[in-house]
């Protein structure tokens, strides 16, 4: 468990009931409260791990509210597994979580429409749409978060996920057919079938041993998270082509955050918007520095001849039309989730 205080003011004086001055820019807002909050906040990645980093958002709340407002933090799956974050905050064990919705699946099927080919080109775009989309008043927020009793604060977009192979070539199209390549869900299953391919779904945190052992042939990932500390993955071959991409957001309950003085939420929420766009902008250039590493360790980056590109492209066009199909089929409105993703992304 790591603590995080990123103010180190003289708390407040005890005056019967206690009154606190909270910073936000010009702004002082006065809220009372009688001792210090401390937040649990839980996640799968290691501490050494960057990309998806909340701890500056945990330290720009502390600093805002000089002190009164501390996170306790628990890396790594301390508090439980990548899948059980969404039931960490919706039982209260923990306050905020970074939670990946297409670990859970079965209960958030319509977030997988972001996981789409071509839905997003960067981590900035993707993260964009999936704001629109999840946070209050959105597609999401009322379809699917809402309904669990969840709400998104910082939302996520990973960057494009390209194949990788930790020993058969994948060269071409051909290389691809009957590899057990690790999805996330719905959306990259149906992309993997399309190449013949068998899809199996796993957490993060079970790829290297997956691959080692030869459970998997390959995983759908960034670069970034191939060469991050959390995962290590043991790469032989990348594509540069993409294959859709993935999400994953700091949470609470609704439960929770009603439970938060309105002048906490306010600089929760202004310090969230800031740390969005400091993630996205931060794994965008990761990736390139991520590719550059894999190069430096011998990996093989494939590009695929024009001719599997457009193969590629012929097979994978109907993965958007069939998800939502086969969604609808399934009670849950996929067709309207792609409309409003498709109208997240091209509209400022």
């Amino acid at each position: 468990m790591n603590r995080i205080n990123a103010n180190k003011a003289p708390g407040m004086k005890a005056l019967g009931v206690a009154v606190l001055a909270v910073t936000v820019l010009a702004a002082l807002p006065v809220f009372a409260q009688e001792k210090k909050l401390v937040f649990r906040v839980a996640h799968q990645f290691s501490p050494n791990d960057k990309r998806y980093d909340v701890v500056p958002w945990m330290e720009q709340v502390t600093k805002a509210t000089h002190g009164e407002v501390q996170f306790e933090v628990y890396p790594s799956e301390q508090l439980g597994k990548a899948k059980d974050m969404m039931s960490l905050v919706q039982s209260g064990v923990a306050d905020f979580a970074l939670f990946v919705p297409s670990y859970v699946s079965e209960k958030m099927p319509l977030t997988a429409v972001l996981e789409l080919p071509g839905m997003s080109a960067n981590a900035c775009q993707g993260m964009n749409v999936y704001a629109k989309l999840a946070r209050e008043g959105g597609f999401l927020a009322q379809r699917e978060y809402g309904p669990q009793g969840v709400r998104v604060l910082i939302p996520i977009s990973a960057a494009p996920y390209r194949l990788m192979s930790s020993k058969k070539s994948i060269e071409t199209l051909k290389d691809i057919e009957g590899m057990k390549v690790r999805v996330l869900a719905g959306a990259m299953e149906l992309t993997m079938q399309r190449l013949k391919a068998v899809g199996i779904k796993m957490p993060g945190p079970e790829l290297h041993q997956a691959l080692s052992r030869g459970t998997l042939d390959g995983v759908i990932f960034s670069y970034g998270a191939i060469v991050s500390p959390s995962y290590l993955l043991p790469a032989r071959f990348v594509t540069t082509d993409s294959f859709g991409s993935a999400v994953l957001a700091l949470i609470t309950s609704e439960k929770r955050w009603k439970e938060i003085p309105d002048p906490v939420k306010k600089i929760m929420l202004e310090a969230a918007e800031v740390s969005s766009q400091r993630i996205c902008k931060g794994i965008d250039k990761e990736e390139d520095d991520a590719l550059e590493k894999l190069k430096r360790n011998g990996v093989t980056v494939v590009k695929w001849s024009d001719a599997d590109k457009k193969e590629m492209e012929a097979k994978i066009a109907s993965v958007t039309a069939d998800w939502a199909a086969e969604t609808d089929k399934r009670g849950k409105p996929g067709t309207e989730a792609v409309k409003a993703a498709l109208a997240a992304r091209d509209t400022r």
